[in-house]
């Protein structure tokens, strides 16, 4: 197992743009409960926590179970909206399906996702862009703490039995990163997503392409091309 490398990818702002489906149904939970819609820049900064962190923190005037009610309301909206786009839903960023393919295709590279996203939604959008059955490790919210606990990394690692110096996680926001830390595996903070590269400088590596990505990972993971 020592020759093996782990690649740990966050979802929502690193692999797909789902910020438009995000923020429809941030706009529909809310306007059900009857809320003033927090700011896209507001709804950007949560992206990454589990739903149930999220909404104190974009409603922090109302009581929790009102919060309950939002989280609710959300994932029925998403869920709605995901099933009216069909294969329009969450598109993936340039170079990241050739990329997550050609890594799959290494004997020597396992792939694992670490997101605040339902085990619904994700396989959902797995599906949507024939990604299923490429990753080893699947954590979702609904096993874990929200990030940035570590959980979800030491998980994968221990599904996989890699090393934790021979992982590396990317991601787009700083919970993603302070995630990784906690976990003791190295980084990649990627520049296409929802927090600015320049709040994610305790990153083991920056990438602006994925071509950019591919390189850091076999940086990190001590291999060579």
């Amino acid at each position: 197992m020592s020759d093996l490398r782990l690649v740990i990818f966050d979802v929502d702002g690193t692999l797909s743009d789902s910020l438009g489906e995000i923020m429809a149904a941030m706009a529909s939970a809310f306007d059900q409960i009857e809320l003033t819609l927090p700011s896209r820049d507001d709804i950007k900064r949560i992206i990454g926590l589990s739903l149930d962190e999220a909404m104190p923190i974009l409603a922090p005037e109302v009581p929790a179970g009102t919060h309950a009610r939002l989280v609710t309301a959300y994932k029925e909206a998403y869920r709605l909206n995901r099933l009216q786009a069909g294969p329009e839903h969450s598109p993936l960023f340039p170079g990241m399906k050739e990329l997550v393919l050609r890594l799959a295709g290494e004997d020597e590279t396992l792939l694992a996702v670490a997101t605040g996203k339902s085990r619904r939604g994700l396989e959902a959008l797995l599906d949507v862009h024939d990604l299923r059955g490429h990753f080893q490790s699947i954590q979702v919210a609904d096993d874990h703490p929200s990030k940035p606990h570590p959980s979800m990394i030491l998980t994968a690692l221990a599904e996989t039995g890699v090393d934790p110096a021979r992982a590396v996680m990317i991601g787009d926001t700083r919970f993603d990163i302070d995630m990784a830390q906690a976990a003791g595996v190295a980084s990649v903070a990627v520049g296409w997503g929802y927090h600015p590269l320049r709040e994610l400088t305790h990153a083991s590596a920056s990438a602006e392409t994925a071509a950019d990505l591919a390189e850091a990972i076999d940086r990190l993971t001590g291999e060579s091309r």
